[in-house]
Formats: C-alpha cells, sequence, structure tokens
C-alpha cells in the first residue's frame, strides 16, 4: 500500500507541474502577443516617416544664446557650445 500512495503522490506532483507549466505558458503567450499588438497598431505607418528625428550622433547640437541662459554660464560650458559640443560641464 505505501508504494501505491507514493507512485500516486509523483503522478499528482508530475501533472501539476505539466498542467502549470502549460497554463504559464499560455499567459506568457498571450500577454506577449498582446503587447506586440498595442505597440504596433499605435503608430501607423504615415506617423512614423513623419516623426521628427531624436537628438543622436548625427544631429548637430544648437547652443542656447539667450541671454538669461548665457548670464548663469561658466566659461569651460560657453567654449564647449561654441565649439559645437554637447556640453558636459555645468
Amino acid at each position: 500500500m505505501n508504494g501505491i500512495r507514493k507512485t500516486v503522490a509523483a503522478a499528482a506532483i508530475a501533472g501539476s507541474m505539466l498542467i502549470g507549466g502549460v497554463a504559464g505558458a499560455v499567459m506568457y503567450g498571450a500577454t506577449t502577443i498582446g503587447a506586440a499588438a498595442a505597440t504596433t497598431a499605435a503608430t501607423p505607418a504615415s506617423a512614423v516617416t513623419a516623426a521628427t528625428p531624436a537628438p543622436g550622433a548625427h544631429t548637430p547640437f544648437v547652443s542656447n544664446e539667450t541671454t538669461a541662459h548665457e548670464a548663469g554660464e561658466s566659461a569651460a560650458r560657453e567654449a564647449q557650445e561654441n565649439a559645437g559640443i554637447a556640453p558636459t560641464v555645468p
């Protein structure tokens, strides 16, 4: 009788692990598909081509030359701005 109990318990544990794994995979797949559908449907092709580029390596740095900005600026920062480099000093 003891051997049968161990076999039944092992089968119950294995079955619950299998069912849990399948349920987890289904939920993961549903959330992944839902997230992918939400991100691609939100940006139509016309909006992607008409979007302005984000500042990056190919966007030139433009200095802020307003009087209020220049008043609180250090000499090192002004030198970087005049050289066309994005400031790295305060």
